[in-house]
């Protein structure tokens, strides 16, 4: 087929202008892409950094309810530790008193009072200082 008149050279211009055309349409498609996609890396940014600063806050207070966590359990382990020794004591003096009996008066033994010899003060002193001399405990000079 061979064309026909004018019309072959038209329909170039017409496709060189559809061209333009296109690749203008294509740009202006081009730049409202980069747009969207800078907005929505912009978003994830932001977004990025507000949970990253949230999850620190978190770390923070979950750090601190650990620590005093801590506390309390080291609380609770001396208070369960001085409960063990006193519930101890409480048995071992349980146990003791299954092992004393009670006393009768036959049991008792009845010794004979002693008597304290009496002496003056003059007299004990006097004694010790005797004593001291033979002692050679007061000794004169070096």
């Amino acid at each position: 087929m061979k064309p026909y008149g004018n019309q072959l050279p038209l329909k170039k211009k017409d496709s060189y202008k559809n061209q333009k055309i296109s690749q203008k349409i294509s740009t202006q498609n081009i730049k409202l892409l980069h747009q969207i996609t800078d907005t929505i890396n912009i978003s994830f940014l932001v977004l990025i950094f507000i949970l990253f600063f949230l999850s620190f806050d978190s770390q923070r207070k979950w750090s601190n309810t650990y620590k005093t966590l801590s506390k309390t359990r080291a609380m609770n382990n001396n208070l369960i530790e001085y409960i063990s020794k006193t519930e101890e004591f409480y048995i071992s003096e349980l146990d003791s008193l299954k092992t004393y009996r009670k006393t009768k008066p036959e049991d008792l033994t009845y010794l004979n009072k002693i008597l304290e010899k009496n002496e003056s003060f003059f007299k004990k002193n006097f004694r010790s200082l005797i004593e001291g001399f033979n002692d050679s405990k007061y000794q004169i000079g070096y």
